[in-house]
């Protein structure tokens, strides 16, 4: 089958083109909206004149992306990290092949930014990123996202168009996987897991095969080369927002959130302490798929490589004195006391009260609020050790 041009089958998902960058870096430029989130997010970084000839100087999205893009996420992560590490890099595809990163999602927009600052620090290249158009609040973020490489998933849609759109991405991923050999990146799951009880959706995995090249699933699914990763954030600066949101849910069932709150969450995420920040390259899924028995019904299938992602995120969770604490503290036990001493517990406690406070709320339930705060953070235990006790 003749691949369809890039610039006609994928123009409303795809990253920009190389030689629409000169344009897309005027249109910014001109933008005050870019200027204003630049002295918000980097204040001592931005020089408006110097970062314009800067800008300029790109080229390609590559250009762009290797240095601007670049220099600002590792920017963010000086000032609001303690640390940003990667483990795991002997289990990155060899010769740049490129693969299909798959991770639990904790920040709207760091999780990726940080991979790429890592996987390009390691040698491997940036990936294209997954990023849900509900996201793309005004129209310079929209052409931010696609001069960094991120490619767009439609969210909130109807049952008919979410069919067409997922058969579209599909498409998209495996002609980037194919046609232009770079690696992605997709979260596990349809945005966070907002108590940390991290899950693969099938839904997920479903889509990604709807444009496999043979009706042998397996196949389908070898072909997308797909690598889990577990990503593990020591402070989540969300995780107030998170908790607020579970109590207005749970007091107003029908309640949705705002382009103003995923607004907040971005800002809140890039901007807040996240103290120590690690991200592990796990194995290789190919390896458990040559396991798994190619006859099983289809959706045993998917189920069974959904579960064999969310094993091998748990086994490479990085975890923190406030993990163990959260998880005693949740559970009333002193399971992981060997882990923290008194003050990691006071600590810990302290932030938790801080987190509280922070959250604005009529009928505001303390009790129920710190319980979904300590799930947020003993939950990547949890899962980890039950995967390891079966």
């Amino acid at each position: 089958m003749e691949t369809a041009p890039l610039t006609t089958a994928f123009d409303d998902i795809r990253p920009l083109n190389d030689s629409e960058v000169p344009q897309a870096i005027n249109e910014l430029i001109a933008s005050d909206g870019l200027w204003n989130a630049l002295r918000y997010i980097a204040p001592e970084a931005t020089n408006r004149e110097a970062l314009t000839e800067r800008m300029r100087a790109c080229q390609t999205k590559a250009q762009f992306q290797s240095t601007i893009g670049y220099e600002t996420v590792l920017d963010i992560a000086r000032r609001t990290t303690f640390s940003l590490t990667l483990s795991g890099r002997s289990r990155l595809p060899k010769g740049n092949t490129p693969c299909t990163f798959i991770s639990n999602h904790r920040d709207i927009v760091l999780d990726a930014a940080f991979l790429n600052v890592l996987l390009f620090d390691a040698g491997h290249g940036m990936t294209q990123i997954a990023i849900g158009d509900n996201l793309l609040i005004q129209p310079w973020i929209r052409l931010l996202v696609r001069l960094n490489n991120s490619f767009i998933v439609k969210r909130n849609v109807s049952a008919r168009q979410l069919l067409d759109n997922s058969r579209t991405l599909s498409a998209y991923i495996r002609h980037t996987l194919r046609e232009t050999h770079e690696s992605l990146w997709i979260a596990q799951r349809e945005g966070r897991a907002k108590d940390s009880n991290d899950h693969t959706q099938t839904s997920v995995l479903k889509m990604l095969c709807m444009a496999g090249p043979t009706d042998n699933l397996m196949a389908n699914l070898m072909e997308l080369n797909i690598v889990p990763i577990a990503i593990s954030y020591e402070y989540d600066p969300c995780d107030y927002l998170k908790a607020r949101e579970f109590q207005l849910k749970r007091d107003n069932p029908g309640y949705t959130k705002t382009e103003r709150d995923d607004l907040l969450s971005m800002e809140t995420g890039i901007m807040g302490n996240k103290g120590r920040v690690h991200f592990a390259i796990g194995s290789p899924l190919n390896d458990t798929l040559r396991t798994l028995d190619p006859a099983m019904p289809r959706n045993e299938l998917f189920a069974a490589v959904a579960t064999a992602i969310d094993r091998d995120i748990y086994a490479h969770y990085r975890f923190y004195p406030g993990n163990h604490v959260a998880y005693d503290l949740l559970h009333r036990t002193l399971r992981f006391r060997m882990n923290y001493d008194l003050r990691d517990k006071a600590r810990f406690e302290a932030y938790l009260q801080s987190r509280i406070d922070r959250i604005d709320l009529p009928g505001k339930d303390e009790a129920y609020l710190r319980t979904k705060l300590l799930e947020m953070y003993a939950n990547p235990l949890k899962n980890h050790w039950d995967t390891k006790s079966e």
